[in-house]
């Protein structure tokens, strides 16, 4: 597989990850763009030791490592705001007010706790899956998964009915 083939297939998906982690659709376009770039350096050795599973779980923990290290550069000179500027959408047709609110909860979170839950339950990865990508224990993984789903549960009230309906 060639670089543009592996970027042109993967970019939508980790535009995805990314925004759920970041809840910023600028700062996803680059977290993405960079994660690409990066692996653009060095793609004639990644395609040779790896296969594509391998090559999109080495996607994903470039992306969560740009993440976690854009998370603690962070300049304090962000407006945080409970409002999307009119006529902003979060991405995608319908369940457009079930995103928002789901994006809202999870900007709550700190930024480990939120990759721990996209990684776990948007991503389906197991727990042992996320420990490796974040280079901490499983009893860690399962500590901070259920630490971040009771903020979610708190942070969504009566809305996190919304998210179990079909």
């Amino acid at each position: 597989m060639e670089f543009e083939e592996f970027a042109s297939s993967r970019a939508r998906r980790l535009f995805q990850i990314a925004y759920l982690m970041c809840g910023d659709w600028h700062l996803a376009q680059d977290l993405v763009q960079n994660t690409l770039a990066k692996m653009f350096v060095v793609w004639g050795r990644l395609r040779r030791g790896r296969d594509e599973p391998g090559l999109d779980a080495y996607a994903r923990k470039v992306l969560l490592r740009m993440y976690l290290s854009h998370r603690r550069l962070r300049r304090s000179g962000e407006i945080v705001s409970a409002d999307l500027p009119e006529g902003e959408v979060a991405g995608g047709h319908g369940g457009t007010d079930l995103r928002l609110t789901l994006v809202t909860a999870l900007a709550q979170l700190p930024p480990r706790n939120r990759a721990v839950v996209v990684l776990r339950f948007l991503e389906d990865h197991s727990v042992e899956a996320v420990a490796e990508l974040l280079e901490v224990s499983p009893g860690a993984v399962k500590s901070l998964t259920t630490r971040s789903l009771a903020k979610l549960r708190e942070a969504l009230g009566d809305d996190h009915e919304l998210l179990l309906r079909p």
